[in-house]
């Protein structure tokens, strides 16, 4: 039997553990179903832990124009992906770190990594990665409202503007909200292909000039600070990955059943991810506001009918 008072740093160490060392296994195992989908035997789904595990050995080069502030990028995506990690719930009701207003700081945080990704791509004084720059705060303006109207909806069906309690309400609420939920859900589903820089939107192992976007910012970083870019965009992935399966999980309020499921629900996620990009083409440049304009549109619906049923 747990003692109450240690619950929440049991539950602490549990999700920071599985998040810290499970976040680089779901790109793995995103490309080992596209290798499948391929015919391919493809990489291991450790590939990546072989990647940063190589960088981390090496040493970096830096551009003669850089300063300080080109390494503000890495760094500032692995903090945000760890603090973000503790705010979001996941084989549990509550989150590690939880307040009132919690949805709005988790929501910003990603706009201040953002900043720091851009500023450090600026800081090299490359038109190359200025245009990459350009294009994530265009898009970046557009994910927002989608992600923010998605919260709003969820405070409104919750009660509360705090993500643990609005997420288990929702989770529980598909019986009587579906048709509000699923709007969400497919917002959300949007705004996390688009912010992790997957088909079809983005592509994360493309080099051509006219369809880069997040990876163009990255170019120059190399060694350790590669090592950081790779591990925070994989702890961005865990992350918002956990609010979509958050999303559609039913609690049971038992650790050994809930914990279970949402481990299997991310590797779901991570499934579908690498079914899509299997069988989608990317996008063409000037759809992908589009596609986030019709995000915005299911966000604000599922908010306006959450309002109505109430």
């Amino acid at each position: 039997m747990i003692r109450p008072f240690l619950q929440p740093a049991l539950t602490l160490l549990a999700q920071m553990a599985l998040t810290l060392a499970l976040a680089p296994l779901l790109p793995g195992i995103i490309n080992k179903v596209k290798a499948l989908f391929a015919g391919r035997v493809g990489p291991p789904v450790f590939q990546l832990y072989y990647d940063m595990a190589k960088l981390l050995r090496k040493g970096s080069v830096f551009s003669r124009s850089a300063t300080r502030a080109f390494l503000a990028g890495p760094v500032a995506s692995v903090a945000v992906g760890f603090t973000a990690a503790l705010i979001v719930p996941m084989g549990s009701e509550t989150a590690p770190l939880h307040f009132l207003g919690d949805a709005v700081v988790f929501a910003y945080l990603f706009g201040v990594a953002r900043f720091f990704v851009v500023l450090s791509a600026l800081d090299t004084g490359s038109a190359f990665e200025g245009m990459g720059a350009a294009r994530e705060v265009t898009f970046a303006v557009l994910a927002e409202p989608a992600l923010f109207l998605g919260l709003a909806a969820l405070a409104r069906f919750g009660g509360q503007a705090s993500l643990g309690p609005m997420l288990t309400a929702a989770g529980r609420g598909w019986g009587t909200a579906s048709g509000p939920l699923a709007l969400v859900l497919a917002a959300w589903a949007i705004v996390f292909l688009v912010e992790n820089c997957r088909i079809p939107f983005d592509d994360p192992n493309t080099h051509l000039e006219l369809t880069m976007i997040h990876e163009v910012m990255v170019l120059d970083h190399s060694g350790p600070s590669l090592a950081l870019v790779f591990y925070g965009s994989s702890l961005k992935l865990w992350v918002l990955g956990a609010l979509v399966v958050k999303l559609c999980l039913p609690l049971r309020g038992a650790w050994w059943i809930d914990w279970p499921a949402f481990l299997g629900g991310m590797v779901l996620l991570a499934v579908g991810v690498g079914v899509v990009e299997s069988v989608m083409a990317r996008l063409k440049m000037v759809r992908v506001p589009q596609a986030l304009i019709a995000a915005v549109v299911c966000a604000t619906f599922g908010f306006l009918l959450l309002l109505l049923q109430a």
